[in-house]
């Protein structure tokens, strides 16, 4: 059953905190990566075969089996994986950036150009967890930033197809290249390269311990979107709420993981235990029961403080990767958010939407990151190059303090070379 805490009884630590899981992988997965970089192609075969019992003769998949897959799709699923295409790509058409130029007439030139990165790599989990919407909110941003090539990595089922409805996903997000190899070593793959998989610039999306221990390890060989840690709920509701719905609110992230946490901040003790009573009705009517119970009784809480600015203050300390704004007039607070991955506004936007067809990307902070870092979007596959440009006369008329800076620093390489043009005009 969950916790039901009052915010003025309890410690800081009892109130805000996480779990906090434990990964004992790190060996394992440096020695993956090594593999691959020294074996290539072979390495993942073999792996593949170990990890997922697929026997491949091919790494990549074929148009064919994009074909094929698309004809194993429900019409109808295809028809819903476009219209969210379409809510996705509205919205981060908005984020794309514009390069500037600044020209002050005196002989000076500044100005910044905005590149996309040349190739990205999107991870996949597959199997049992298979998430077309990933497909649709990794691809798209990466596709409206300009990037060349999309590159698509997910591990193979024992027959060695990839699930149908990611593939159709990977047609109509565009991906131009997909590859059946998942875990550690699909991550070394994209990060070095193989004589099949091109090396990557950029890697994103989801996966388990062994795929987030290899994102850390390959970063700074390439650009990573993020470590994430389990799912996250917070819903803001106050005593108008109606319980059914919150309670079916929490469980939509907390069947996800049995690590995933789901939290109600409220200012009504009658709507806590409400809650309470309804997570206890509705967790044996999931497919995942065995998971969201789990995760409810492990990490999920209900937290009763005096008034809604006391539930927003705790909503913004916990800086939550999904936060609900269940309230009366949702805009009136939205001012007083400041930490949470994406924001859903009243009481008619449960977060099943940002997950698959409202349009704001799904990929988003987790364990508190929203403090620091941001959602997914076209930043994540762009890059920004600045330049600069002096006329001689521009030079002449900062060259000495250009010099002065550079010797108060103890640099009179760098003061040389700023004065060094105006003794030979000299000479």
């Amino acid at each position: 059953m969950i916790k039901i805490l009052n915010y003025n009884e309890l410690s800081y630590d009892e109130i805000f905190s996480r779990f906090e899981p434990t990964s004992s992988v790190e060996g394992v997965v440096s020695d993956i990566i090594k593999t691959v970089k020294t074996f290539g192609d072979k390495a993942l075969f073999d792996y593949t075969a170990r990890f997922d019992k697929a026997q491949l003769t091919d790494l990549q998949v074929s148009k064919a089996e994009i074909n094929e897959a698309r004809s194993l799709v429900e019409p109808e699923f295809i028809g819903i994986l476009e219209h969210a295409a379409k809510n996705i790509r509205k919205f981060h058409e908005a984020q794309k950036r514009q390069s500037f130029i600044i020209n002050d007439g005196d002989g000076i030139v500044m100005g910044q150009k905005i590149i996309p990165v040349d190739r990205a790599g999107l991870y996949v989990p597959g199997g049992t967890a298979a998430y077309p919407s990933t497909v649709l909110m990794d691809a798209i941003p990466a596709k409206i930033a300009g990037v060349r090539e999309v590159v698509m990595v997910t591990p193979p089922s024992a027959d060695g197809k990839v699930n149908p409805a990611i593939l159709a996903a990977a047609s109509v997000a565009g991906v131009d290249k997909i590859f059946k190899v998942g875990g550690a070593q699909a991550i070394a793959a994209l990060a070095y390269g193989t004589e099949t998989i091109p090396k990557v610039d950029k890697i994103v999306g989801p996966g388990n311990a062994f795929v987030a221990e290899a994102k850390k390890q390959v970063f700074g060989t390439v650009s990573i979107d993020m470590i994430a840690g389990p799912s996250e709920i917070l819903v803001v509701a106050d005593g108008k709420s109606n319980p059914r719905w919150v309670a079916a609110d929490l469980l939509s992230q907390a069947e996800h993981d049995k690590n995933a946490s789901a939290v109600l901040v409220t200012d009504s003790m009658e709507l806590a235990q409400a809650v309470s009573d309804e997570l206890e009705k509705q967790i044996p009517l999931l497919d995942r029961a065995e998971i969201a119970r789990a995760s409810i009784d492990n990490n999920g809480k209900i937290i009763v403080a005096d008034n809604l600015n006391v539930v927003i203050d705790i909503a913004n300390e916990i800086a939550p990767e999904h936060l609900e704004l269940c309230v009366d007039n949702p805009f009136d607070w939205l001012s007083k958010i400041r930490h949470a991955g994406s924001i859903f506004m009243g009481r008619n936007c449960p977060e099943a939407l940002g997950d698959y067809l409202a349009g704001p990307n799904h990929t988003l902070p987790t364990s508190g990151t929203a403090k620091f870092s941001s959602p997914l979007s076209v930043d994540d596959f762009i890059k920004k190059t600045q330049y600069t440009y002096y006329t001689a006369d521009a030079l002449k008329r900062v060259a000495e303090d250009v010099a002065c800076f550079a010797r108060k620093e103890g640099l009179t390489g760098h003061a040389k070379s700023a004065v060094i043009r105006l003794e030979d005009d000299e000479a």
